[in-house]
């Protein structure tokens, strides 16, 4: 039998030993990114949109080569778009999962309730559906790539005054939800700064099925069109109610109609419905093209605006984990993803992408929000229009 010397037999152990602890010295190691989204209940709509443009970006990052030879690995959790959830789930992608990063979560609602644990915890949390007032003030680690109500709404307005002939406007709006709110806030000064009179201001609240009392006053008040800020779940409804009263006004919306579910949820009433965003379906860009071609050939479906801004999302986090040597000290790889996403830079689906510092209510710099150029499109048919 041969043998082989004793100091070559001792490296040999040595090194099945170092193969057994840590594997082979090029195995790429996984980066764990959150994502808290409402995959059930009455924000579904919205969330499963969202995950699935994450999970198309990373399925296309991944096969590129990943991350600096690491795969991205999505750590998803369902918030059922309750802020009690969102506060159950960020916990727990924080602390137990232990991710580097945390998207979501989907609603305004959610995200005024939640992303304070993850600024406590020194971990980035990147909105791509808040468009709320407000958010990116709780603190300096608080993105998103969402643009917020109080930029869009104006564009929107102005756009639909100019293409539909609108002198005044009645305002309906939910009274019970962050978003809502704010974007009655938002559509309100829009109005009184371009000084459109309102013919009579209507309010509802989240769950309501019956809005025909409300349609009722705002149609005996002459009203060229309807301001409406509301979410898909009573939006949809509303617009049907609307039209069986014989209220065919134009309707503007903000970011809670803007999905393609419309098409579907108000029933072949849906015509007529303003909406501005960065994205649009009818948008032919090389990136907008690939995008709409690929979500649609792997998920069988048209995506919407929020499908996009979570797609373009995961880019934008990817370029700026690119930049970061990833130590496995979680607290500075946390601080390091935080310190690399302010200065990226982004042309995707939604268009030419850079962020913009917010302040708090004192005025100090706080977090981070969208800095893009809103389209305006009406409804026609089964599509979003751009219109100018």
């Amino acid at each position: 039998m041969r043998r082989f010397p004793l100091k070559n037999s001792l490296l040999a152990i040595a090194a099945f030993a170092a193969f057994t602890a840590f594997g082979p010295a090029a195995q790429a190691a996984d980066l764990k990114i959150g994502v808290a989204e409402a995959l059930s209940g009455g924000a579904a709509q919205y969330g499963t949109a969202i995950r699935n443009g994450f999970e198309l970006a990373v399925g296309e990052i991944n096969a590129a080569g990943g991350i600096n030879g690491n795969k991205i690995e999505l750590v998803i959790a369902d918030e059922q778009g309750k802020k009690e959830e969102a506060i159950n789930v960020f916990k727990k992608l924080i602390f137990q999962d232990k991710v580097l990063m945390v998207f979501g979560p989907t609603l305004s609602n959610s995200a005024q309730a939640a992303d304070p644990i993850a600024q406590a915890a020194k971990t980035v949390a990147f909105g791509t559906s808040n468009t709320a007032d407000g958010i990116t003030s709780i603190g300096d680690h608080i993105f998103r790539n969402s643009v917020t109500e109080a930029d869009v709404l104006p564009e929107t307005i102005k756009t639909a005054v100019k293409n539909a002939g609108i002198k005044k406007v009645a305002v309906l709006y939910g009274n019970d939800d962050v978003f809502t709110k704010s974007g009655y806030d938002n559509f309100k000064k829009a109005l009184d700064d371009l000084k459109i009179p309102v013919t009579t201001t209507e309010t509802f609240a989240k769950g309501d099925v019956d809005f025909k009392a409300q349609l009722t006053k705002i149609k005996a008040s002459g009203a060229d069109a309807i301001v409406l800020s509301a979410l898909l779940a009573e939006g949809a409804p509303i617009m049907v109610q609307a039209r069986q009263l014989g209220l065919n006004v134009p309707i503007i919306g903000g970011n809670g109609m803007n999905s393609v579910k419309i098409f579907e949820l108000a029933k072949g009433q849906s015509d007529n419905l303003y909406v501005g965003s960065p994205w649009s379906s009818s948008n032919a860009t090389p990136e907008n093209t690939k995008f709409i071609k690929a979500y649609t050939e792997k998920f069988k479906m048209a995506p919407d605006q929020f499908a996009a801004q979570a797609y373009d999302a995961m880019y934008i986090a990817a370029q700026a984990l690119k930049t970061v040597k990833v130590s496995g000290d979680l607290a500075a790889d946390r601080a390091a993803v935080r310190e690399a996403l302010p200065s990226v830079k982004h042309t995707g689906a939604t268009g030419a992408f850079q962020f913009r510092r917010a302040n708090d209510k004192s005025g100090k710099p706080a977090g981070y929000d969208a800095q893009q150029l809103p389209i305006v499109s009406v409804t026609k048919g089964s599509e979003f229009v751009i219109t100018k």
